[in-house]
């Protein structure tokens, strides 16, 4: 199976000052995130605004997304399902090319049991052609999950691991990094990255390194040798980044820091997002060069 340790970038989707699609956008971004450092890329992510796409728009950033990585040759992690069990096995089966793994999020605002979390699982796992990793964010879901569930999912066949969005750090999280498994586990909070890390985490799915991938990818790699003092230091800059970039609902901030840098061509996202203000734009800025220097 390939590894999916280190920096994966869940893309946002660029579009037109119009609104529509920006297909080479989106090439040119995914291309300079695997350049900055990134160990691979996030397809249809939360961060890409999927619900707002057009099944036409997500099946283009998925092809996008496919060629980009294959030319490449680094993996790529595709998001698919929602919290019907019947229509996600329907969607992740259906996915129409082959990627290193499939994010699945926890079944939302039906809160099932925790044992329907697993029934869920274990059924989505059985079907899919690649590894799932589960995507647990209680705060997006409203059913959080205890650390012994976590450890059954973890092992649970083909299941490879989490995205793990707890929004701190609880005792589910301290259970699960501490079980015998061989999960990955992926931080999937930016403002919590750093301490995952610390505690053993393999890598890290976030948003904000959109901006910033070669200094999330930085901070992976000196955690990951040892180095404390210097993980510290970019971990502490980068919390002001992703404070600053999630000031406003996501992606809206990163989208308008990217355009600000021209790396983009528009900031423009879709309701019901409205875009970012430029108080929390020059915010977000400030920050981004802020963590620029602090890598230096």
């Amino acid at each position: 199976m390939t590894s999916l340790h280190g920096l994966f970038v869940p893309l946002i989707t660029p579009f037109t000052a119009d609104g529509a699609l920006d297909p080479a956008a989106l090439e040119r971004h995914a291309n300079a995130v695997l350049d900055a450092g990134a160990t691979g890329l996030v397809a249809l992510g939360t961060t890409a605004e999927p619900s707002a796409l057009t099944p036409i728009e997500r099946a283009r950033v998925l092809d996008i997304c496919v060629r980009v990585s294959t030319e490449r040759n680094t993996p790529l992690i595709a998001c698919a399902g929602g919290n019907a069990t019947a229509e996600s096995v329907d969607a992740i089966t259906s996915l129409p090319h082959p990627v290193a793994a499939i994010l699945a999020v926890v079944p939302y605002y039906v809160r099932p049991s925790e044992e329907g979390v697993i029934a869920h699982f274990t059924q989505l796992a059985a079907a899919s052609p690649a590894p799932l990793i589960v995507y647990d964010v209680p705060y997006r879901t409203a059913c959080p999950l205890s650390g012994s569930t976590l450890i059954r999912l973890a092992n649970t066949p083909n299941i490879a691991g989490f995205k793990h969005a707890l929004g701190g750090i609880c005792t589910a999280t301290v259970e699960l990094m501490a079980a015998d498994t061989q999960a990955t586990v992926l931080s999937g909070d930016d403002r919590f990255a750093s301490a995952l890390l610390a505690l053993g985490a393999h890598g890290a799915i976030l948003a904000a390194a959109n901006i910033a991938p070669r200094e999330y990818a930085d901070l992976i790699e000196v955690w990951r040798t040892g180095d404390i003092t210097r993980a510290r230091t970019i971990g502490n800059s980068l919390d002001r980044l992703g404070a600053a970039l999630f000031a406003e609902p996501n992606p809206t901030v990163i989208k308008a820091v990217l355009a600000e840098r021209g790396e983009i061509a528009s900031p423009a996202v879709r309701l019901p997002l409205l875009p970012a203000s430029s108080v929390a734009t020059r915010a977000a800025l400030l920050a981004s060069e802020a963590a620029a220097i602090t890598r230096v």
